[in-house]
């Protein structure tokens, strides 16, 4: 059993978000020393024009350096679809350990054969620090951080609880906007559902923060919810809703939805641990687009 988190604790959460991809990074603060971590960072692409560039990663740099932090954990809720992690880059100004979930060793697998990446790229995660385990906890300064494994949206999602704040990936959006989909490899809309329900069973006070917030009708970005709001509120998944009517409503969405406009180079270089591929011979590095695969 993981251990009961302690809401007593109040970390400050700095919140950066990537109008391009529709991505939240957050920086946690231990309201008690200058230690942090940072969640779900952002690598920005210019995909027509073949350009990596680091202006999202810069903004977080920039606010670690100038509160003075100690930057302790890069953290990856999962191998995100939708933008390319930018915590190497990070990492190489500011230290830290890069971590995921111990299931990245099945998406590598699975997107290794898709890429078809061959013997010389590693499938057991190795590529990052440290791999948790559902029910894990580290330390970011005086606070207990606690890994749960949320799976469903894809096979490595995790969600990271820290004093009253949780942290759920794609797990959970905003309860206007419902529930990730489960349709890529690995995902399972039944998985997602029970992983959901366990995220919900938290103290009602517990803040949620999102990965990405699609502005339904329209509205402002919103990022910051609580486990009581989503109970009652959520579109796909308030209480109430059953297991089987949500597999069905999740399923039969899933089956509208076009792929993510970032899903190529995302997959490939974050499984990577937001590695580009390697060089060739020539120097140049390059993307791969399989045909007919996904």
């Amino acid at each position: 059993m993981a251990p009961h988190p302690d809401i007593s604790v109040k970390p400050h959460v700095e919140a950066f978000y990537d109008a391009r991809t529709s991505t939240i990074s957050y920086v946690v603060r231990d309201p008690h020393s200058n230690a942090c971590a940072v969640i779900d960072s952002v690598m920005d692409i210019d995909y027509a024009a073949g350009r990596i560039f680091h202006e999202s990663s810069d903004r977080i740099v920039d606010y670690i350096r100038s509160n003075d932090l100690d930057l302790q954990w890069l953290v990856e809720t999962h191998v995100h679809a939708d933008h390319l992690s930018g915590a190497p880059y990070i990492q190489s100004n500011l230290g830290g350990v890069l971590a995921i979930g111990a299931d990245i060793v099945t998406v590598q697998n699975t997107f290794g054969k898709v890429f078809n990446e061959g013997t010389e790229f590693q499938r057991d995660g190795s590529q990052f620090g440290r791999l948790f385990k559902d029910g894990d906890i580290y330390r970011i300064g005086s606070m207990t951080a606690l890994a749960i494994a949320t799976p469903g949206h894809t096979p490595a999602c995790m969600t990271h609880v820290i004093g009253d704040a949780a942290f759920v990936g794609d797990t959970l959006f905003m309860p206007d906007g419902g529930t990730a989909r489960a349709d890529f490899p690995g995902g399972d809309a039944r998985q997602l559902y029970r992983s959901i329900r366990r995220v919900l069973s938290l103290p009602d006070e517990m803040r949620l923060f999102m990965c990405h917030d699609y502005q339904p009708g329209g509205r402002e970005p919103r990022w910051q919810t609580t486990v009581a709001e989503e109970r009652a509120a959520n579109i796909h998944v308030r209480d109430g809703v059953s297991e089987d009517e949500f597999v069905a409503m999740r399923e039969a969405r899933d089956r509208t939805l076009d792929m993510p406009k970032l899903i190529i180079p995302s997959l490939q270089v974050n499984m990577r641990a937001g590695e580009l591929p390697p060089a060739d011979a020539g120097g140049k590095r390059f993307l791969k687009v399989p045909l007919d695969t996904l």
